[in-house]
């Protein structure tokens, strides 16, 4: 199954504050891990929102806004999508993340819908 894991954003990845070199090092060893695997099939960092755009739908009507946004916890820093067995391996593999930022942090595990899903 795949899932999406989402690292939330906090107010110094907000801030556009990068990782150390040591967080950095850490989550790269971190990133090969799941490489070697087999279970890395993609994993981005995402700029703050500041450079980011809102659109929002109302029947035929498109509203733009742009960042930054508001409610941090809810925003996103970056994610990966794994391909694992279930949702107890996506989690244990997230328990061996190093905490992604600098600060207390959360990441959330999401399955995607399959085609199996819609049969």
């Amino acid at each position: 199954m795949r899932v999406m894991v989402l690292v939330k954003a906090t107010a110094e990845s907000e801030a556009g504050i990068m990782p150390s070199s040591e967080l950095m090092e850490a989550m790269d060893r971190f990133n090969g891990e799941l490489a070697d695997a087999g279970l890395l099939k993609m994993g981005e960092g995402l700029r703050p929102t500041r450079e980011g755009k809102r659109i929002r739908f109302d029947g035929t009507s498109r509203t733009v806004s742009d960042g930054p946004f508001a409610a941090t916890g809810e925003l996103l820093a970056g994610f990966w999508i794994w391909e694992v067995t279930d949702m107890a391996e996506a989690q244990a593999w997230v328990m061996r993340c190093p905490n992604p930022m600098p600060t207390p942090s959360e990441i959330e595990i999401r399955r995607f819908y399959e085609a199996a899903d819609f049969a």
